[in-house]
This record gives structure tokens, sequence and C-alpha cells, in this order.
């Protein structure tokens, strides 16, 4: 990148887009019948998941927020100008813990662009001041038990990857497991156990990410060869995924054509992964010269994108390792750390429309990048108060069972996702997104509960369940989430709002 333009850090501040909207109402008959409904799919239940970045375990150069971009820096610095020294995250945080572990049960996956480059430091000495030759970066094992134990307290499954630089091979450019194997021998000391994970970060993309030069699929297959054979005897029980590429199919140009998915999945020894992963983001982000804009953000060509990121990776799981799972290991708004709207109301309609479309797909696993780092997190990075995606994470979490129903909306009625119900031996979930700029007047079968998300403006980061601004208490403990009874009959569902309503004992 050798240049920003220079209205990219103030673009869109003050835009307000307004969610009120009297000016019609689209009417609908009986939206939904459980009676006929088919169960289509049965999603892992740890579905929607997170992504902490190896960047935030160790403390490095991540996104600078919107508000304090130097226009100056970035116009000297170009794209290294965007970056700024974050420090390490404290995973012991109680509030941080608190509000994870509300979304669970989840798979953690501590990954990203950084774990490429990686270096363990296998020792209790203080923290190396530069990593060894061939890394970037340095993980202590203090930082690497902050993670252990994060994944104790919440009950949660750890996913990770691997370093792939020049630090771990040997005089032949061959893959050692001189970083694999302490990392997992200190996780196993300290009573950790790594659930799954990808051989490296985003093979898609491997010439930006450390690889050795010249790296392709001929190199990735002896490789790979390699990890499967260490890991067959150092930890069976760990799944191997991969490969977690992206942007492949069309979504995002700059893709390595050495190293398409297709391409690793032909090579000799053709990789064969446990599960079948791959990363989607719809577009990159200002920062790195996007062009996605929130007058689109509510559009059915952006909502149903996932799909068209998916159908490239779908159709390659199918066609060579067709009885994988199919995981979605990193996603968000948009790439680079996602747009100023990410952490708005406005951002609420992508995230829960992705994984009620992904869910009807056959994905088994969304893993949200990131937790708590830069604008597409759920939670404020320094404060970590919630992000309207985390209100609808948690009721997502709440009320979206693993068992998935195949129910469409007619065309002008809100988007339509239907679950069994979350700790229930019975019942029903139903999600209804209604992105458009008009009420959406309907029947529901059944008396229900309702939870309505609504906001005062598309851009706010403030969100209303029933009215009323959903806020943690004093103490920084999650309010009560409180339902309004409503019965049998016609419903009416505001623009611009989303709807969980559940349905018990059907």
């Amino acid at each position: 990148m050798k240049s920003i333009p220079k209205y990219l850090p103030v673009l869109l501040v003050g835009l307000s887009l307004s969610c009120a909207s009297e000016k019609e109402t689209v009417e609908t008959s009986a939206l939904f019948d459980f009676s006929e409904m088919e169960q289509i799919a049965e999603v892992d239940e740890r579905y929607q998941s997170i992504n902490v970045e190896m960047c935030e375990v160790v403390g490095g150069d991540f996104w600078v927020p919107y508000s304090q971009i130097d226009t100056a820096k970035v116009r000297a610095l170009g794209f290294a100008g965007l970056k700024q020294r974050i420090p390490s995250i404290n995973l012991y945080d109680e509030k941080l813990r608190a509000l994870s572990k509300a979304l669970g049960p989840l798979y953690i996956r501590v990954s990203g662009t950084w774990a490429n480059t990686t270096y363990f430091q296998d020792n209790d000495a203080p923290k190396m001041s530069q990593a060894p030759e061939g890394y970037e970066n340095v993980l202590t094992r203090a930082e690497w038990k902050g993670v252990i134990d994060f994944c104790k307290a919440m009950d949660a499954k750890l996913v990770t990857s691997f370093a792939n630089s020049e630090g771990i091979r040997d005089a032949n450019g061959n893959w050692t497991a001189a970083q694999a194997a302490p990392l997992l021998d200190y996780t196993h000391s300290i009573g950790g156990e790594i659930h799954a994970a990808e051989m490296f970060n985003e093979p898609s993309h491997a010439s930006h990410g450390g690889a050795p030069e010249g790296y392709d699929a001929a190199r990735y297959a002896e490789d790979f060869a390699a990890f499967e054979a260490f890991l067959s005897q150092a930890a069976p029980e760990m799944k191997i995924m991969g490969p977690g590429s992206t942007g492949e199919g069309g979504i995002i140009p700059g893709i390595d054509s050495t190293l398409t998915t297709d391409k690793i999945l032909t090579a000799s020894p053709a990789p064969e992964f446990e599960i079948f992963s791959y990363h989607y983001y719809g577009g990159v982000s200002q920062r790195c010269m996007g062009q996605l804009s929130p007058e689109n953000a509510l559009s059915e060509e952006w909502l149903s994108k996932t799909e068209e990121g998916l159908a490239y990776y779908k159709k390659a799981r199918d066609h060579y390792l067709p009885n994988a799972p199919l995981w979605l290991t990193e996603t968000a708004e948009a790439a680079c750390g996602g747009n100023p709207w990410a952490a708005t109301y406005i951002d609420s309609f992508r995230y829960l429309e992705q994984l009620g479309r992904l869910a009807k797909k056959g994905v088994q696993v969304v893993m949200h990048n990131t937790l708590a780092a830069s604008e597409y997190a759920l939670l404020e990075q320094d404060t970590h108060d919630p992000r309207p995606n985390y209100w609808a994470a948690l009721l997502w979490s709440k009320f979206m069972g693993n068992r998935v129903y195949d129910a469409t909306a007619p065309t002008d009625g809100p988007d339509l996702f239907v679950h069994n119900l979350k700790n229930a031996p019975n019942g029903y979930a139903v999600l209804l997104v209604n992105p458009k700029d008009a009420e959406a007047s309907f029947q529901i079968p059944a008396d229900a509960v309702q939870y309505l998300l609504t906001a005062d403006n598309m851009l706010s980061k403030e969100v209303k369940l029933n009215g009323e601004v959903l806020q943690l208490n004093s103490d920084d403990t999650l309010p009560e989430i409180q339902g309004k009874n409503v019965q049998a009959g016609e419903l009416v569902m505001p623009s611009h709002s989303i709807l969980f309503l559940t349905f018990h004992n059907l």
C-alpha cells in the first residue's frame, strides 16, 4: 500500500442513519407453521464462537482506532501507520471472563497472522526483548498459561495454529516441530488441551504471513505430511483443521495463486483435514482502501454475501473431503479491523444473518473475530463494555439451539431463522431480522416471549431490548434479560429491527 486517502480517518464521522420509519407496513399472513417444518441441519453446540488474536495475547501491532488515526503518519509510513502497539490482553480480567462465559459454550481460537511468526519462549525468564532469527514475535509461558486458564474458566475448547516461518525449518527448509513440540508439551504440563489446530493461518495469504519465499502448494503438502506425522505421536487427540484460507471465489482480491485451496488439496501427498476450515470477510475496511459503505449494510446483496463466500469452500469440501465438518474459523464485518460502523447497531444485522444463513447451509461452527480488539470486536477494546453485536450474540447464545429447521419467509417479509429452543426439552426459537425501511405485520401460531432489539439510529452504540437500553449493571454484571409475553395472532415488527421469539412446550 503506497498511499492512503486524506479523508480516511474522518470518513463517516457524524453520519446518522435513522431507524425510525412509519412510511409503510408490509403485511404477511402466517409467517411460519412449526408443524410443516423439517429439520435440515444440526450445528455444533459451540456453533457461535470467538477469536482472540495471537497479537492480543503477546502484545503487538494491531489496528489503530479510526478516532486515533494520524493522517500525517499514515501518509509518511503508509500501511504501517495504520497500526499501533497494543499491550497483552489481560485474560484474568473478571469482567472480560464474565461477559465471555455468558456466550458459552465456546470454542476460543487463538491464531491470526501473528501466530505464523511467533516464537514460544519455553522458560520462565523475563520476556525476550527481540524474537530469535526466523521469527518476529515472542509468546511467553505466562501469556500462554493465561490462554489455557481463560479457556478452563470458560469451559471453552481451545483452537489455534502454529508457526510457519523460517525459524521452524531445518537447513534444507523442511518443516520441523521446533515450535509445535514445546508448545504442546507445555500445554499438557499445565493441564491444558488444544482441541483443534490449523497448520498455520491463511495459506491463501502466505506471502503476507511470514512463509518462506516461494512457498507453494507442493511445499505445503510436504510440510503437512511432516506436521501430521508429528501430531499422530505428540497429540493424537487433537483434530487437524485446514486449510483455513480466505477470500477465494472472487470475494477478496490478492489471493496467492500458487496456494489456492484447490491446489493445496490436489498436491501430493494430498492433505486430509479432519475439519475443513475457511475464513470469510465480505470486503476490506477503509484502512485498507475498502469501498464498503453503511448505506449498503442492510442490502440483501451484503447480507447474503456470506453464502457466496461459503460457496467456493463448500464446493471444495464436498469434492475433496465430503465427510469433514465445515467450520468458519474467522469472520467479521470487514478485514483490516472492520469499518467504523462495525461497532454500531447496523452490523448486528450482518452478524445475526450470517449465523442464521450459514447454519441453514450446514456450517458447523462460526468463530467471530475478535472478542475485544478493534472496531469489529464484540467488546470495547479498553473498557470491555458490550457493543451491539455482543448483545446480539448473547441473545443467540441464550435461545438458538443446535437443530436447524427449514423456514423461509415471504420475499416481502423479514428474514426468518428457526432452531430448537436451547436448554428446553421442547420448543422453538425464532429469529426474525427486518432490515427494511418498513414495519412488518404477520401472524404467529402460538403464544410466545418476545425479545425485540432496536436502536434510535443505525449507527448507535446503544441498543434497546423491548424499548429499554441494554447496559451492564453498576458492578459490571449482566442485566437480567427479560422478555415480553405476546399472544398468538398478529404481531407488528418495527422497521430496522431484530426480533427473537421463544415458543415453549410445542
